[in-house]
């Protein structure tokens, strides 16, 4: 029985459904080899101790390979007790816990008696192995959990879960597969090794032993080696091979984490590979599996392929179980179907679009609808699978082609390189449409596909220069280079910009995997076969187009209806309310079938760029989310009002007018009015409602805030300004304020004489507030309230309010007097004089002693003794 740790354990599942729930990351069956293998004995003493080599090697060949698995038998492990581990000067498991997580000790599970048997015999088996030992009073407590095997027996492991959150993520990097595959193949001898119970060979660092403590009915244990389950474990092991193998790995050894591989160009030189990989082996003490080792063999599958000198296939067993596949009729089947696909994706031409039924299926909801283009398409597939093409690796810096494919529903793309006049086909990608990526241009479509093969494929596009092979290269190298395209276009240019990629016209093919690849692509464009399909349906007399738009300054929606005497109706309506995109397509379509309904349509044709609200009123999407529900629900009480209708999926570029109606929607800002308690209001720029009045009213409130009790009988300009300011507009609101401040008798009677002065005004700048003041005496004037017959003006030059720094004065003696000085020395004010024959040194403070006359006699007019009571 077999001992694996757990990471992330689901614990219902573990107990309610074992038998499917496989734990172990690694391949527990042996390797079936496309050629025969004969084992050979390391010790005449111990027969049974054998390992396996190619039987296809020459008998020299087979005598070297032999002599050395003999010299080096000390490589391999026939069980626990001989593998010592790697020394922990070498490298260790860190845990790197973080301090801040608490401590979780779980709640102790209780087993049958079978099962309390299979744990018992199992810890007695890691004990002797010294993999675990007795720890008391750890503060980490984990449970076992007993999984049961194909073999009915029983797989003890440990539910790490709660560790494993409180450990950080490791970050280093695992290989590419397809690089490691593409680097294997091509190669005339290989070898392919296993650790013995790889993750077992590294020890815990000593301080996080205790953290790995697991509970059984009888005592408390931890791990002293690394254990299956362990977040990081893998990158650990990772870095123990690079660091082990760094001579080797990319000439003649590939490695990912413990599936290691020996590679040679000719099989005479296997022999000094294999020499030195065991060389390595022996000096940090790693031991193999013999029972998953094979050495000396011209094929095999490795990380789930199968390479051999001509390239790479499909790995065989894969196929098999595909070709017995039942057709799947539970969601969790389907599920298992695509699975299994995606990881056969580089041998598919155009799997996206094959798979498309199934993706349908998954889509409408929890149950699985497997209908007749889901089960055609499942068939289709094996017999695909069943001759996939063999896969060809790039040679260095020679020049790869790419051909790229288009549909409604995805992109594909298929790498190849050229050999002796043939195209071999390298690597197959495909990608699904978005919803939005499916309303792109033809071109967009071109250039999604290949940004995302680049991305994909991008070691590829690092080390050749790419020749991308199209029916019309100028036109997609045009798009993707032209400064004002689209930001998407600009983004996808940029980025291309650091590879190599040249756009050549398409030549004839010779290769039948890339000619099948490119005649699926070669049919009737998708706007002719529309237009074809169009011309045998009914002509409706009325037609609505209709389209939502949602950004980050609203959502609105565009709506043009024509008619059957060839008029238009144009709408653009902008939301008050935040909206998503297809909220925005809902609202545009149900807006649109209200205006149809108002003009006496009977029967109309829609057409709208939104995939999912044209599919979902077509039921064939499904609508889960509950407004999405609650609109399609209107918009269908809508259209069974009209007689006869049918609604169209179009390309953004053939539904322009109302698209930009919407996007002009979206865009503005709302300034349209309200009605409030029954009063008209209109939303200013940078103000708050402003209630519109009319004619008669306008001219109350004009004349008040010029000449009543807070006027000030401002001129036109500030006048309008002022009533903006005051909470009211109206359109003619400027010229009335103009035409009442010229026709105001108290202003015309008291009106300056502009003349121009005899020199230029000069103004006196100060550097900051409240450093500079200017003071002057008004009067005398008639007697006010009190006897006042002066006023006092302070002006600061900077802000005109303010405690002075400095104060500029005329030379009156109110200036000069000891009260005044004592108040400038308590407030440590500077006093200057401005000399009597230049009145200019101190200009603001005169020009507003000529504001405050003016609008005093304006006020006043005969009762010019309060003038005291209507200073500010």
């Amino acid at each position: 029985m077999e001992t694996l740790s757990i990471f992330e354990v689901d614990r219902e599942v573990q107990e309610d459904n074992p038998e499917n729930f496989e734990l172990d990351p690694r391949d527990k069956t042996s390797r079936e080899k496309e050629e025969p293998t004969k084992s050979v004995v390391l010790d005449e003493a111990e027969p049974d101790k054998t390992v396996k080599i190619g039987a296809r090697m020459t008998e020299q060949v087979k005598k070297d390979v032999t002599s050395l698995l003999k010299e080096y038998k000390g490589i391999f492990a026939w069980c626990h007790e001989d593998m010592p581990g790697i020394d922990r000067g070498v490298i260790s498991h860190n845990l790197a816990v973080n301090e801040k997580c608490k401590p979780v000790v779980q709640k102790r599970r209780s087993f049958n008696p079978e099962r309390s048997a299979a744990i018992r015999e199992e810890v007695s088996k890691l004990l002797a192995a010294r993999s675990i030992r007795e720890v008391k009073y750890p503060e980490w407590v984990a449970n076992v959990v007993l999984v049961k095997k194909k073999n009915n027996q029983w797989r003890m492991c440990v539910d790490f879960t709660d560790l494993n959150k409180a450990c950080p993520k490791d970050s280093f990097p695992l290989p590419r597969i397809d690089q490691l595959v593409d680097a294997t193949a091509g190669h005339e001898t290989l070898s392919f090794m296993d650790a013995y119970s790889g993750y077992n060979q590294i020890k815990m660092h000593k301080p996080d032993e205790e953290k790995t403590a697991f509970t059984t009915d009888q005592r408390l244990y931890c791990y002293t080696v690394m254990p299956f389950g362990l977040k990081n474990a893998g990158a650990t092991y990772q870095r123990l091979v690079n660091k082990m193998f760094a001579r080797q790995i990319g000439r003649n050894m590939e490695v990912y984490v413990d599936d290691m591989l020996t590679k040679s160009i000719t099989a005479d030189k296997h022999t000094d590979d294999l020499k030195e990989t065991f060389d390595v082996l022996v000096r940090y003490g790693m031991k193999l599996n013999p029972a998953k080792c094979v050495f000396g063999v011209s094929s095999g599958r490795f990380l789930g392929y199968q390479v051999h000198q001509r390239g790479i296939e499909v790995n065989p067993e894969k196929i098999q179980a595909l070709a017995k596949m039942v057709s799947p009729r539970t969601l969790k089947d389907v599920q298992k179907l695509t699975g299994c696909l995606a990881l056969l994706s580089r041998f598919i031409a155009k799997s996206t679009d094959r798979c498309l039924p199934f993706f349908k299926a998954l889509k409408k909801g929890k149950g699985v609808e497997w209908n007749e283009d889901c089960e055609k398409a499942f068939q289709a597939l094996k017999d695909y699978l069943g001759q996939a093409p063999l896969l060809s690796k790039p040679e260095t810096g020679e020049t790869l082609y790419m051909y790229l494919s288009v549909s409604e529903a995805a992109t594909s793309s298929v790498l190849v390189k050229q050999e002796d006049g043939i195209q071999k086909p390298i690597y197959y990608t495909s990608k699904a449409l978005l919803p939005a990526e499916t309303r792109y241009s033809l071109a967009e479509k071109m250039a999604l596909a290949l940004i995302t093969t680049a991305r994909k494929l991008r070691p590829y596009f690092q080390a050749h220069k790419i020749g991308v092979c199209t029916n019309c290269p100028l036109k997609l190298k045009l798009i993707l280079q032209k400064p004002e395209v689209s930001g998407r276009l600009t983004k996808w240019a940029i980025e291309l910009s650091e590879f190599d990629v040249e756009y050549l016209p398409r030549t004839a093919i010779k290769a039948q995997a890339v000619a099948d690849f490119v005649a699926e692509f070669t049919k009737p464009s998708i706007e002719v076969a529309r237009m074809m399909v169009e011309q045998n349906k009914k002509v409706f007399k009325w037609q609505l187009r209709v389209d939502g738009s949602s950004n980050t300054h609203g959502s609105g929606a565009g709506v043009v209806v024509s008619t059957p005497e060839g008029d238009s109706v144009e709408c653009a309506l902008r939301f008050d309310f935040k909206a998503t995109n297809n909220q925005a397509e809902y609202e545009a379509l149900i807006a649109g079938l209200k205006v149809c309904t108002v003009l006496g349509a009977d029967e109309v044709e829609i057409f709208s760029d939104s995939q999912v609200v044209v599919n979902q009123v077509l039921d064939e999407y499904q609508a889960r989310d509950e407004s999405m529900i609650t609109y399609l629900e209107l918009a269908k009480e809508l259209l069974g009002r009209f007689k006869e209708y049918r609604i169209v999926h179009v390309p953004r570029e053939e539904n322009e007018q109302a698209d930009a109606l919407a996007k002009l929607a979206s865009a503005t800002i709302n300034i349209w009015p309200k009605i409030l308690n029954g009063e008209l209001y209109k939303r200013g720029y940078s103000r708050a409602l402003q209630r519109c009045v009319g004619p008669e009213e306008a001219e109350g409130i004009l004349r008040s805030i010029h000449s009543g009790n807070c006027g000030n009988h401002a001129g036109g300009v500030s006048l309008a300004h002022k009533t903006l300011r005051q909470g009211f507009y109206w359109p003619t609101l400027f010229a009335d304020a103009k035409r009442v401040a010229a026709r105001c008798e108290a202003c015309q009677k008291i009106a300056n004489n502009i003349r121009q002065p005899p020199e230029l005004l000069q103004s006196i700048t100060s550097p900051w507030p409240f450093v500079m003041w200017g003071i002057d005496l008004i009067g005398p004037m008639p007697t006010a309230t009190g006897g006042a017959k002066h006023a006092i003006v302070a002006v600061d030059y900077f802000t005109k309010f303010g405690i002075p720094n400095t104060i500029i004065t005329d030379n009156g003696t109110q200036f000069d007097g000891r009260k005044f000085r004592e108040l400038c020395d308590k407030y440590g004010i500077s006093n200057y004089y401005a000399s009597p024959a230049h009145p200019q040194t101190n200009g603001q403070t005169e020009a507003v002693n000529k504001i405050i006359k003016h609008n005093l006699k304006a006020k006043l007019a005969t009762k010019k003794g309060s003038w005291a009571d209507k200073l500010p």
